[in-house]
């Protein structure tokens, strides 16, 4: 309403300028009838305000549209009433909306095929890294320990990649079950055995076996396995412990992994969620990516699950996966 009588403020004005205008002329001629004067403004301010009370309601939903924010795209085609101007407005929105439909079709048959090449990339540059896997553990030396440490890090970073790719389908690719955290850290700490053993760092797993969670198992395994990584990989050479730790809060189970490495600076916490972010700690590691606490995130909410982070340089890092859901068997 208030957009239809800001468009015809102008015609108002100059309606009742023109009435007035037409009584002063006649006024100055000579005619004394006052009051039969005002009555014929009257009646032209009567006949302006149907004129445009039949414009309102002719283009009542041209102005609504245009004076309020639409809840879904779908509602720019609904038409927009009748008329010149809301039909040629209605024309316009149905041309755009098509454009805006065939440029949607093309770019998620782009992001499709992208996804496919992702995926199919990956799992064929895992065939020569499982055959040189194979042909370094036929050897006993230390250059083969350093190619396998090195095809580690390459397949992790290959799974990184498939990952990153699946999560924009991450509603059709996830199985909702009871998962052990006990199962799931072991799964992780083996997978992360020789990064473990090349940091010189140790797991400490203190997981009740008792205590279910009701999750995805392989995208929890993925999420453990990035928080798992970073902390093994700002406390390399410190001869400490990783320590996995479960206990229940309130309505909720809680796993906590603990390093006991830099830390993070406080002027950091705050961004460490977000993507490519290194902070102060990536200038000294260059292998830091900003991506592994970014897809920790991403993922648990998609699971229903949430990630506190708790850190002090010099002292650790605590990262806890906080479940909404959970059991224990006897």
């Amino acid at each position: 309403m208030r957009l239809f009588i800001r468009e015809h403020r102008p015609l108002i004005f100059m309606q009742i300028a023109q009435l007035f205008l037409v009584l002063m002329i006649y006024w100055l001629d000579g005619y004394r009838h006052f009051l039969t004067g005002l009555y014929s403004v009257f009646i032209g301010l009567v006949a302006l305000t149907g004129y445009l009370v039949y414009r309102y309601q002719a283009e009542r939903r041209l102005y609504r549209t245009l004076s309020e924010p639409m809840a879904e795209l779908d509602d720019s085609i609904q038409g927009l009433g009748q008329g010149p101007l809301p039909e040629a407005v209605d024309a316009l929105l149905q041309s755009q909306y098509g454009h805006y439909q065939e440029r949607i079709k093309l770019t998620e048959k782009a992001r499709k095929d992208h996804l496919a090449f992702m995926n199919q990339w990956v799992h064929q540059m895992k065939t020569p890294l499982s055959v040189i896997r194979l042909t370094m553990e036929q050897e006993d030396d230390p250059r083969s320990a350093s190619v396998l440490e090195e095809a580690d890090r390459m397949e992790k970073g290959l799974e990184t990649v498939l990952y990153a790719a699946r999560l924009e389908t991450f509603d059709r690719d996830f199985r909702v079950e009871s998962v052990s955290l006990k199962t799931i850290c072991e799964n992780a700490i083996r997978d992360n055995k020789r990064l473990f053993i090349g940091s010189k760092v140790y797991p400490e797993l203190q997981v009740d076996p008792a205590l279910l969670v009701e999750s995805d198992t392989k995208w929890l395994g993925f999420l453990i396995g990035q928080i798992v990584t970073n902390a093994v990989k700002y406390s390399a050479e410190s001869h400490e412990k990783v320590t996995f730790f479960s206990f229940l809060r309130g309505s909720e189970a809680v796993l906590e992994i603990r390093d006991r490495g830099i830390g993070i600076p406080p002027e950091d916490i705050k961004r460490v969620f977000q993507p490519f972010f290194t902070g102060d700690n990536g200038r000294k590691f260059r292998e830091s990516t900003g991506m592994g606490l970014y897809f920790a995130r991403e993922i648990a909410e998609r699971l229903g699950h949430r990630i506190e982070l708790e850190s002090e340089p010099g002292t650790g890092t605590r990262v806890r996966i906080v479940f909404i859901s959970y059991l224990t068997t006897v």
